[in-house]
């Protein structure tokens, strides 16, 4: 396989009152048989992950998701869905290449098609989940994207990250600047110490739109999302040798003032 960087059972007694008969005599009723004991309940059956991975001349196929997400039906059906029409594309693409590449008399190289949901957040009314989507199509080199959702869990349905925002310029507004800093800090990283932004107009120099890029929301401290993350994949804001970026900003009192009210309570600022 080619592999790419980058979801109380109450127990109530009842007893009947009543003094006991006088020393020596029998009680005046018999005692009704005791009733045979109810079987134990069988344990609960946790959720499994799934993981589907198949290999052959055609094309090569992985698509996983993790047990939080099997553990709620809604998603899990949706998962399973989605994981039968990326397979089927795969192979209608696949198929039609290599009949081409017959024809052609040129070789044929088998596709291939990755995702992995990971578990960025595991909140009480929330899951935030993300994928990196590697893909091979035949060209000198695959390549590689990135998705992500929110489940709802009291609304029982996808979201988008951003749909918790009253509107996407809001939330630009509210974190571009650390965005911009944290951006030009890993391509520092990876360019060297002397690399400064020169603010050109080339996308590989100057910053780029933190809302064209794949938004997650995740949560140091367990108690609501606390911080936003965005995945830069390769070609956006460097070449293709310098792989996928990430810059991961707080929720500050700037972001939660672009939360829409109803989602409020989900976040925590700092």
């Amino acid at each position: 396989m080619r592999r790419f960087a980058p979801m109380i059972v109450l127990a109530l007694a009842a007893c009947s009152g009543g003094a006991p008969p006088p020393d020596g005599q029998a009680s005046a009723t018999a005692s009704p048989a005791s009733a045979p004991a109810a079987p134990p309940a069988p344990p609960a059956v946790a959720a499994a992950a799934r993981k589907v991975s198949e290999a052959n001349d055609l094309y090569e196929f992985d698509y996983a998701y993790p047990a939080q997400a099997a553990a709620i039906p809604a998603l899990k059906a949706l998962l399973d869905k989605d994981l039968d029409d990326q397979k089927a594309s795969l192979i209608k693409d696949a198929t039609a290449d290599r009949k081409e590449a017959k024809a052609g008399g040129f070789p044929y190289h088998a596709y291939s098609l990755n995702m992995d949901w990971k578990v960025v957040a595991d909140l009480p009314g929330w899951l935030s989940l993300s994928t990196l989507i590697g893909t091979y199509t035949g060209g000198a080199h695959g390549n590689y994207a990135f998705d992500a959702m929110v489940w709802d869990k009291a609304a029982n349905q996808r979201r988008a990250a951003t749909d918790l925002f009253t509107s996407k310029a809001a939330l630009k507004a509210a974190v571009l600047k650390p965005f911009c800093a944290g951006l030009d800090r890993a391509r520092k990283l990876k360019r060297g110490e002397t690399w400064e932004s020169d603010g050109s107009i080339d996308d590989f120099t100057r910053c780029v739109d933190p809302m064209e890029q794949v938004v997650i929301l995740g949560s140091a401290g367990k108690k609501g999302f606390d911080r936003i993350g965005f995945l830069i994949a390769p070609y956006n804001a460097g070449p293709f040798a310098e792989g996928d970026y990430e810059v991961t900003v707080p929720v500050t009192p700037a972001v939660l003032a672009a939360v829409k009210p109803e989602f409020r309570g989900a976040f925590v600022g700092k």
